[in-house]
């Protein structure tokens, strides 16, 4: 990786922190509006087509929703796993819900769904527990016996559901995120 400049400007340049004119701020401010030009305007040779729109991908998520997608995947898994008797229930809910949300969040909050995912299994697995656990003697000795057992069983699936997360999220530009967020964290941006 090259190092980066510390020591100033390019002569000739502005420093990183100085707007040029045209992109700035106040240029949208003070920039006179151009004549209206119709879409299909005529032209010598006959009415012109419309400018192509940007192509759509689909449907994207946000990073919080990309988080609420695999939380609400773990409560139904571990519902699931409890009243189905279905142990691998949980973990295969969560590796979906991993796979969906990495392949859905937009392109800028790929940082914040990488580091969420096992917190966000935790997050839903004491909720679910702790719903199911109601009622019964010794509510807290049942929970935490609950937990145990169920984080126990769905380990391999979280270590695998969180590594799709990252090695995915690195071919859909992760990497450009984390130095973004090193250039604000230094105030390079």
């Amino acid at each position: 990786m090259p190092t980066r400049k510390t020591d100033g400007p390019e002569p000739g340049r502005a420093p990183y922190f100085v707007r040029p004119d045209r992109h700035g701020r106040t240029a949208q401010k003070n920039r006179k509006p151009g004549p209206a030009r119709p879409t299909g305007a005529l032209s010598k040779n006959g009415p012109r087509p419309a400018a192509p729109r940007a192509r759509q991908n689909g449907p994207r998520l946000t990073g919080r929703g990309g988080v609420l997608v695999i939380a609400l995947f773990s409560v139904t898994g571990t519902v699931l796993a409890h009243v189905a008797e279905l142990p691998t229930a949980p973990g295969v809910a969560f590796t979906l819900a991993c796979l969906l949300t990495v392949s859905l969040v937009r392109t800028g909050d790929l940082l914040s769904l990488s580091v969420s995912p096992p917190i966000a299994f935790f997050a839903a697995v004491v909720a679910a527990e702790s719903v199911l656990a109601l009622g019964n003697e010794g509510f807290a000795r049942v929970l935490l016996l609950a937990l145990a057992s169920r984080l126990a069983q769905v380990a391999p699936w979280l270590f695998l559901g969180t590594a799709l997360v990252l090695v995915i999220g690195v071919f859909r530009g992760l990497p450009g995120n984390v130095r973004e967020l090193g250039d604000q964290m230094n105030g390079r941006r």
